[in-house]
C-alpha cells in the first residue's frame, strides 16, 4: 500500500499494474452466458467511469471532512433530468444513517426515482442515532437545493470511521462548489473522492451497439466508480458503488437487472470476511442515447444486452477491489466447481478465499494445497474427499484427494503474476462459482491497526 502521499500522486507501479490487470473482464464469456446475440460486440471504455453514459456530470471536491486540504473527500454524481434509480444496501443490522435514508427515499422496495447521489468520505455517520438520521436527511435537502430538485431525488452515502457525528459546514460549504464543478470530465476526481484507505480510484465502463437489438443507430454505456479495499465482505462489503447508465430501462427492471449483477460481482469479492454498515450500490439510467424511444422490455435481446454491459462493469469494479485489499500483494481468484448445489459451490469457494491460512501461503509464495483441502472440508459443502482435484496457478497440485508431485520452482514463478488463480472441483455435482479476495500481508495488520490515527 502506497501512502496517502503517494496516492495522490499516483499509486505504486506494481498496485496500478494489479489493479488494472483486474480490471479485465471477458466479456464474450459473459455475453454467452447472458443469451447476448452473437453481433453484438463489447468494449471497455478507455479511461472510462460513471460519467461515460449521456446525461451525467460528476464532481469531486475538498469539502472538509478531512484535515489534508489536498484530499477530495466530497463527490457528486448528478443527472439533468430524474433518472430510473436502482440500489441494492448492506444488510448489517447496524446499518449507517444515509442508508436508511436512501432507503425511504426508494419506497423501501430499491427502486425508483433520482436526480443525483452525494457520497462523503472520512465519517461513516454509522451508529450515530437520531442525529445522524438528521444528517443524513439534512444532506438530501442541501444537495437537492444545490442540484434543484427534491431532498427525495437525492441518494445519500458515507464511508469512513464508525460512531462519529456527521458534520454538516462541509456540505454547506462544498455542495455549491460541486455544482459549480459538475462536468462529464468529473468522473475521475468523484472517484477519487470517495476513496478511503483505497490506494487507487476504481472506475470501468462498457458500450455497446442498440443495431443489433432493436436500436439501430444508438450505442449504450454503463458505467461506474466504486470504493473499497477493507471491512470486505458481502452483503456487499464495505464498499460504496454508483453506476450509470444511458439505456432506456424502467426502475423495477433497472433493480432485477442490478441486484442480478451485484450477485455475480461486489458479493463475491472479500478481503477480510468483516461485512460494512455502509454498503451501498446506486444504478442511475437516463436513457439519453434512445431519447423517444420505448424501454426495454422484458426477456429482449437488449435487456440481455444490458444486463452482460452491468455484469461486466460490476465485476470489474469487484475486482478492482480485491486487488486493491488493504495491504494486498495479489488478486486471488477462487474458482470451485463440480459441487452438489449454488450453496455448495458458494460456501466453499468463500471459505477458501476467507482463510487466514491460505491468504497468508499465497503472501508466501507457497504453494501449500493441504490449507485449500482443509478450508474446503469445513466449509459445510457436500463432496468425498477422493473425488476433489486442486490446482493452483494452472498447476494440477491434488488429484482424487491426494497429493500430486508438481515443480515449486515454476510453481514460484507463477506466483509473481499479479492475479493468483485457485481452482478446486470437488466431483459432486454440476454447479460452479467464482469469488474473488487477496492476500493477507503485514500491512493488513498495520493499516487497521492504525486506521483511526
Amino acid at each position: 500500500m502506497g501512502t496517502q502521499a503517494e496516492v495522490e500522486q499516483g499509486a505504486p507501479t506494481g498496485t496500478q499494474r494489479r489493479v488494472a490487470s483486474a480490471a479485465e473482464v471477458n466479456m464474450d464469456e459473459l455475453a454467452q452466458r447472458c443469451g447476448v446475440p452473437p453481433l453484438v460486440r463489447f468494449s471497455f471504455v478507455e479511461g472510462g467511469g460513471v460519467t461515460s453514459a449521456k446525461g451525467f456530470s460528476a464532481a469531486g471536491v475538498h469539502a472538509g471532512f478531512r484535515d489534508d486540504p489536498h484530499r477530495l473527500d466530497m463527490a457528486l454524481v448528478a443527472s439533468g433530468d430524474p433518472c430510473s434509480c436502482a440500489a441494492t444496501f448492506t444488510r448489517n443490522v447496524f446499518c449507517s444513517a444515509p442508508v436508511q435514508v436512501s432507503r425511504a427515499h426508494l419506497g423501501g422496495c430499491g427502486y425508483g426515482t433520482a436526480r443525483a447521489v452525494v457520497v462523503n468520505s472520512g465519517n461513516a455517520n454509522a451508529a450515530t442515532g437520531e442525529q445522524g438520521l438528521r444528517a443524513a436527511q439534512e444532506t438530501a435537502r442541501l444537495a437537492g437545493e444545490a442540484v434543484g430538485c427534491p431532498a427525495s431525488e437525492v441518494m445519500v452515502a458515507s464511508t469512513g470511521v464508525i460512531g462519529v457525528h456527521l458534520p454538516l459546514g462541509p456540505f454547506e460549504s462544498g455542495l455549491p462548489r460541486a455544482v459549480l464543478q459538475l462536468s462529464p470530465e468529473g468522473g475521475a476526481r468523484a472517484a477519487r473522492a470517495i476513496m478511503t484507505t483505497d490506494t487507487v480510484p476504481k472506475t470501468a465502463a462498457v458500450r455497446f451497439p442498440g443495431d443489433a437489438v432493436g436500436y439501430p443507430g444508438a450505442t449504450f454505456t454503463v458505467g461506474g466508480m466504486a470504493k473499497g479495499s477493507g471491512m470486505i465482505m458481502p452483503n456487499m462489503a464495505t464498499m460504496i458503488a454508483v453506476v450509470t447508465t444511458d439505456a432506456p430501462v424502467r426502475d423495477d427492471m433497472l433493480h432485477r437487472c442490478l441486484v442480478c449483477a451485484v450477485q455475480g460481482s461486489f458479493n463475491k469479492v472479500t478481503v477480510d470476511s468483516d461485512t460494512s454498515t455502509n454498503d451501498s450500490c446506486f444504478l442511475l439510467a437516463s436513457g439519453k442515447a434512445a431519447d423517444g424511444q420505448p424501454c426495454f422490455s422484458e426477456g429482449s435481446p437488449a435487456l440481455a444486452a444490458f444486463q452482460c454491459a452491468l455484469d461486466g462493469v460490476c465485476q470489474s469494479l469487484a475486482r478492482q477491489m480485491a486487488a486493491d485489499g488493504e495491504g494486498a500483494t495479489r488478486l486471488v481468484t477462487v474458482t470451485v466447481s463440480g459441487a452438489a448445489s449454488v450453496q455448495d459451490a458458494d460456501a466453499a469457494a468463500r471459505t477458501v478465499a476467507n482463510s487466514p491460512l491460505v491468504k497468508t501461503a499465497i503472501f508466501g509464495h507457497d504453494a501449500n494445497w493441504g490449507r485449500i483441502a482443509a478450508a474446503l472440508g469445513r466449509s459445510g459443502a457436500a463432496f468425498a474427499q477422493e473425488d476433489v482435484a486442486i490446482s493452483i496457478m494452472g498447476i494440477p497440485v491434488c488429484q482424487c484427494g491426494l497429493t500430486v508431485p508438481f515443480d515449486e520452482d515454476e510453481a514460484l514463478r507463477r506466483f509473481q503474476a499479479p492475479e493468483v488463480v485457485i481452482e478446486a472441483d470437488l466431483g459432486a455435482g454440476e454447479c460452479s462459482t467464482t469469488v474473488w479476495t487477496c492476500d493477507f500481508t503485514h500491512d493488513y495488520v498495520s493499516i487497521n491497526g492504525d486506521y483511526r490515527s
